[in-house]
């Protein structure tokens, strides 16, 4: 739990700071950011969860989450760009730049739930 609070404070960090230096863009940048973090935050505490109850079940939990990702991510940027009005670059930018961070803290946390269970 206290992976994915870190998470939320690091985006929200991030947020505002891109917020603040164009600020035009901020609907796009919290748009693009919260997807990846909505499904970051979800998964690693699964996983977390998961791994200290039964670790056998880890396994094929992230492979459900991936498919569930995988169709989740297509429909988000989808409705996303096809329903707003905003502009496509900056929240894909945004949706990138999260998204590939979000999924490095997760594979961080997942190392070190396995650390934990070597130690």
């Amino acid at each position: 739990m206290k992976s994915a609070l870190c998470m939320i404070a690091g985006c929200t960090l991030s947020l505002v700071a891109a917020s603040v230096s164009v600020p035009e863009a901020a609907a796009e940048l919290f748009l693009g950011m919260l997807g990846p973090l909505v499904a970051a935050v979800t998964t690693t505490v699964l996983f977390e969860r998961t791994y200290r109850r039964d670790p056998g079940e880890l396994t094929p939990l992230m492979i459900k989450a991936f498919g569930a990702k995988m169709v989740l991510f297509g429909s988000y940027v989808g409705a996303v760009v096809t329903f707003t009005a905003l502009s496509p670059i900056p929240f894909a930018l945004s949706f990138c730049a999260s998204f590939i961070a979000l999924h490095l803290t997760e594979a961080l946390v997942l190392r070190s739930l396995f650390a934990e269970a070597h130690s």
